[in-house]
This record gives C-alpha cells, structure tokens and sequence, in this order.
C-alpha cells in the first residue's frame, strides 16, 4: 500500500475520496492482521487497452490534462492527474494478479481496486478504468482460461458483468442492492449469461436493508459455482458499501 493509490480520490463533496482509504489502511495497521505490503505500480497504456477503448483513454488523458469536466454523464468527476491515479490502481491489481500467478503470492488485496462499473468505452460510477477486467485481460494473456469473479459490492458490477456475458470461460457471481433500487439499475435474477455463457452468470439481487440473514444463501451460491466453475482464478471485489451504515448503500452486513 502506498501514497499513489490515495491519489485516486475526487475533489470533495464527492464520496469517494482518499479517507475511505486512508481509514482502511489505518484500521489494518492498527489490527492484528499479519500483512505484507506490496509498493503499487503504474500500469502503461498498453495494459489499459487491453480491455478499453483507445477513444476513452485519450479523453481520460485529455480531461487529467485539463483538470475539470465529467467523464461521465455526471457522476465521475475529471481533476488534474486522475489518468495517473487511474494506471496506479490498475497496475496495482495487474502486478498482484502476476504475483499470484508466479506462486509468489497465493492471495492479494488492491483496497482502492475493483472499479467494476467502468465499460469498454467510458467510465460510470466513480470508475474510470475497469482494473478487473483488464487483469483478466492480461491473465488470459499469460494463458489462464477458467475464471471466478465474485462481487459483493452494494452495486451491480455491471461493466464486468456485461463485458464477459457472452464469455464461458468466466463465472460471475455478483450480489447486491436489488436494481430496482440502487445504480446502477442492473443485476435481476433472469440474466445468467448469453449463448454459449448461459448458466455462468449468477446474480443475486437483495432488498435494501437485508443483511446477515443472507449469509447462508450466499455463501451456498459461491460453493455451487466454483464447484461448477473449476477456476484457474478467482477474483473477488469487496467492496465494502455493503456493509452497514455505509452512505453509499443500504444493505447491512457486518
């Protein structure tokens, strides 16, 4: 962990800003959990077009220039310097994935990645680059076939989720906020993949305020499809505003 990924943080009142990491890394270093800091890297634009458009990385570069401006339809701000903050959460993620890969780690945790919202072609939610889905990009380079994705945000992984619907090889499961009443709209019971993928996609979605009592479901849910799934890899987004009293969600979990 390191001051680069604190750089990835929007010009307040915006929620997502460099406290809720700066409080993460606090907590954990104050707790009795053993953990082996890994300095972040810059990923090059070459490993962010793996998965993206180049016409979005150039606006995401023009608008870091410039410093102000939207790289959505509202609600991710641009500010100078956020395409560098960007290629350090994705590089962060891509270098521990090779990690993983190289047997020198057998589990690793990026707390500013999984910025699951992000498409092919533009940012959403407070995203700007999809880092899992370019280091699922980058893992299929380096031969790795059979995915697990497990999304336990409040919102809909949605730029994943639809970035590989059609994809057998990767095995989403992806609770949250029922769609009908959290962004990003998405993520209903009926969409369990496309064509080939049918059946790889499982979504979980929970009313507002459910919590701890779905634990049992859910975790019945994940056994089922990694044993379905047999992965070479399993990615897990954490997201943490499912968890009770979080502003930007109204599950409970504990």
């Amino acid at each position: 962990m390191g001051v680069e990924l604190e750089s990835y943080s929007f010009p307040p009142p915006h929620p997502f800003t460099a406290e809720r990491y700066k409080l993460f890394k606090e907590k954990l270093e104050d707790s009795k959990v053993n953990f082996i800091k890994i300095a972040p890297e810059k990923a090059d634009v070459e490993t962010i077009l793996l998965f993206h458009e180049p016409e979005h990385v150039e606006l995401v570069r023009k608008l870091s220039s410039i410093g102000e401006g939207y790289l959505d339809t509202g609600d991710t701000p641009a500010y100078k310097g956020i395409f560098e903050a960007s290629r350090y959460v994705v590089g962060t993620t891509v270098k521990l994935c090779n990690l993983i890969l190289k047997d020198e780690l057998d589990h690793a945790f990026n707390p500013v990645g999984g910025l699951h919202h992000a498409s092919k072609a533009r940012s959403a939610g407070f995203c700007v680059f999809n880092d899992v889905c370019i280091a699922i990009e980058k893992l299929r380079e380096e031969g790795i076939s059979r995915f697990l994705y497990v999304d336990i945000d409040d919102h809909h992984g949605d730029g994943v989720f639809y970035s590989y619907e059609y994809n057998p090889d990767i095995y989403i499961l992806d609770v949250h906020e029922d769609g009908r009443f959290q962004y990003p709209g998405t993520g209903f019971e009926h969409e369990r993949g496309k064509g080939k993928a049918e059946g790889t996609k499982v979504n979980i979605p929970l009313a507002p305020g459910a919590g701890d009592e779905m634990i049992g479901k859910i975790v019945e849910e994940i056994e089922k499809i990694a044993e379905l799934s047999n992965p070479e890899f399993i990615i897990l987004q954490a997201g943490a505003d499912s968890l009770i009293n979080d502003m930007l969600g109204k599950l409970r979990f504990t």
